[in-house]
């Protein structure tokens, strides 16, 4: 604890639910008042002239949503999961003699991450500062870490289902907390999102309101009308995960998403990137340095094929001298004999310091989907109006612009995808299972055809934000992805299909087991990967 920086201690006492295993029972909550001095000297009035007491936390949240560092914990987050299923990316390592997450077996050592690294670096100090800053009237840090909550939870909710949310540190007489259902869980996030919205809208609107979260800020160095706009987008983004399960709802969010007087992240400046500013993109340090990841087969076919301009600034060219200067990636779920056959193919490109995480590019994939739905989007001619310019976000992005009129009327399709150490692995054209959706828009296609071209487009320029790329795969089945090889899910997930959830966290089985057994009830199926969540309807 007392290895952290200067002006970190006093928030790592004051937020000993991030730090001491009482996790969601919250049972050290009751130690915060009773913590007025650090042991180096800084009190709580030192800490409050500069609001480091509520805004340290700040970045660290921001840096747990996408976890930066150490990387290892990353690595199984994320990485050997949604990185994985979301067809972005494979590794060359055949972990666990070849038998893990990769071939849907499950590791639930690993996956457990996924769900207590959440909760400690985003919900127990985002809980904290919420409940401090609500005693003492400062409304602004308390919408933000409201916002930043909303925004990993609902990424928990995305892989598990059922989450603690509502009842987050409220232990029940027999020593359990209680979870939310999915559905439950998001009218929460909306519910949140209106409290966040409400409290920062005066700051928002007034010209003489201090940047003071300015210095604890990675990525809008506190400026109040762009976490406006976060917020719109990630309403919206969430209004249209529920579109299949509830729309009367969705619409209702979008359409209040869409109409909010701040606007959307319509334009790349106001993206939503986490900016470390110190510490690489763990991606990049898993792919470069360590090699246990590399590009995917089914993300190679379409960028190959479309002669896609992000492919140099997503991935390596291989080195191996079978294919040397090709890109080229791995098939999910493959016979990995030894860990160096598929070492040299293509690494993930160098992320430097940066992680986008809501992007314009995606806003306008939201807006599309919401006009094709018949929702009511403003100032939206059209469908394909709100196709393109995501497609031109996504370029500008990644500095490809001038490619855009050449992309968007392509009609090039994926390619065939070939295995250079084992032809078993190929895809090969004609295969059922081989995309042949082209960039260029379709206006005379049904509207289940016109769904495809907008989720290809959007998870194209998603990369490397797998959680929501492998989300979205889910609910609408696109972009077409290639199904593992090789299936150890015991016949769980049958041959040809796809992995829907991970399963509840280990650590929740053996220490609320009450809890556990009512999320099983809420999730409406078994504790397995072929469990549908709320949302994702066939």
């Amino acid at each position: 604890m007392y290895n952290m920086k200067r002006n970190y201690i006093f928030f790592n006492l004051f937020l000993c639910a991030a730090l001491i295993p009482c996790f969601i029972g919250g049972g050290c909550t009751k130690r915060f008042e009773d913590i007025n001095t650090d042991p180096y000297g800084l009190s709580e009035s030192d800490l409050k002239g500069d609001f480091a007491l509520y805004g340290a936390p700040f970045s660290q949240m921001q840096l747990g949503v996408h976890l930066f560092a150490p990387e290892w914990q990353y690595q199984l987050m994320q990485n050997l999961n949604a990185d994985i299923f979301s067809g972005y990316m494979m590794t060359p390592t055949p972990f666990a003699n070849n038998v893990n997450n990769s071939s849907y077996a499950m590791m639930d050592g690993w996956n457990n991450n996924t769900w207590v690294l959440a909760y400690d670096n985003v919900m127990s100090p985002a809980q904290a500062v919420i409940d401090r800053a609500k005693k003492e009237k400062y409304a602004n840090f308390e919408a933000w870490a409201m916002i930043l909550k909303v925004l990993s939870l609902h990424r928990v909710s995305d892989v598990f289902g059922p989450v603690v949310y509502t009842n987050f540190g409220k232990i029940n007489a027999d020593g359990s907390v209680t979870y939310d259902s999915q559905q439950e869980a998001y009218t929460a996030f909306f519910k949140d999102l209106d409290d966040a919205q409400a409290k920062l809208k005066p700051y928002a609107l007034s010209a003489d309101s201090a940047k003071i979260f300015k210095n604890f800020d990675l990525s809008y160095a506190g400026d109040y009308k762009k976490w406006m706009k976060l917020l719109n987008s990630l309403r919206l983004r969430l209004a249209v995960r529920i579109a299949k399960a509830d729309a009367a709802k969705g619409k209702t969010e979008a359409e209040k998403a869409m109409s909010n007087e701040f606007g959307l992240i319509e334009n790349n400046e106001d993206d939503f990137i986490i900016n470390s500013k110190t510490l690489n993109n763990p991606i990049s340090v898993i792919s470069n340095s360590w090699g246990d990841i590399k590009m995917g087969a089914p993300i190679e076919s379409y960028l190959t094929g479309y002669n896609d301009p992000r492919l140099a600034k997503y991935f390596s060219p291989a080195t191996d001298p079978a294919v040397a200067g090709q890109y080229k990636g791995i098939r999910n779920g493959i016979d990995l004999p030894n860990d160096q056959l598929y070492r040299k193919l293509s690494n993930v490109a160098n992320l430097n310091t940066r992680m986008p995480m809501l992007t314009a590019a995606e806003v306008w994939f939201l807006k599309a989907e919401a006009k094709l739905r018949g929702w009511a989007v403003p100032e939206l001619a059209s469908v394909q109006e709100a196709y393109e310019k995501g497609i031109q976000r996504s370029l500008a992005q990644w500095g490809v612009e001038g490619q855009f009129d050449a992309y968007k009327n392509s009609t090039a399709k994926p390619a065939p995808y070939v295995d250079p150490f084992n032809a078993a692995n190929s895809v090969l054209a004609g295969s059922p299972i081989l995309s042949t959706v082209s960039p260029k828009w379709n206006d005379a296609g049904s509207a289940d055809q016109k769904l495809e071209q907008i989720i290809t487009q959007k998870w194209l320029a998603l990369f490397p934000e797998s959680q929501e790329a492998w989300t979205e795969q889910r609910r609408t089945g696109y972009p077409k992805l290639f199904p593992v090889v090789i299936n150890n899910s015991g016949g769980v997930i049958p041959a040809g299909q796809f992995i829907r959830r991970i399963n509840f966290a280990i650590s929740e089985k053996e220490t609320n087991q009450a809890g556990y057994q009512g999320a099983v009830q809420k999730l409406g199926g078994a504790d397995n990967i072929a469990t549908r969540l709320w949302w994702d309807k066939p």
